[in-house]
């Protein structure tokens, strides 16, 4: 049997394709699971819902929002649902996710307008959001989020 170049790239590119497939695969599952978590997120946000947006944090969160302000845990769930303002719409343009190993990385164009409590003024935002997502068992919790304006 005589093998030659052609027949040696054409089946180590055959099996380069199989070894891709496969993680592939498993990484859909855990995108999905993750982009359910990343709507609850938002959802929670809405509804400035403090039990909802403590069950999809890690205790050692930290927040970032574009002004510089770092937040923990507990800041962060008693300042977005303190009642000072509410959000009317929040929209996650163009997400990605990619997952690697126990952790996803979540970017979006985030877009939002919030009426504030004290004088019914409303406040348009827009900012780029990354988030980092970290798995332990089968649970997506998220770890940090960093705010840019745009």
């Amino acid at each position: 049997m005589t093998i030659n170049r052609r027949d040696l790239a054409l089946s180590t590119l055959a099996v380069s394709a199989l070894a891709f497939t496969t993680p592939a695969l498993a990484t859909s599952a855990d995108e999905e699971a993750v982009a359910k978590k990343v709507e609850a997120f938002r959802q929670a946000q809405i509804a400035a819902d403090p039990k909802a947006l403590g069950a999809l944090c890690w205790d050692d969160l930290s927040y970032s929002h574009s002004s510089g302000k770092v937040e923990d845990k507990a800041t962060f769930i008693a300042n977005a649902t303190n009642g000072k303002s509410k959000f009317l719409s929040i929209e996650y343009k163009d997400p990605t996710i990619k997952v690697v190993g126990p952790a996803a990385i979540v970017r979006f164009h985030w877009v939002a307008e919030q009426e504030m409590a004290a004088d019914g003024k409303k406040v348009p935002t827009n900012l780029h959001i990354l988030m980092n997502w970290q798995k332990q068992g089968d649970e997506w919790k998220l770890l940090s989020r960093a705010a840019t304006k745009l």
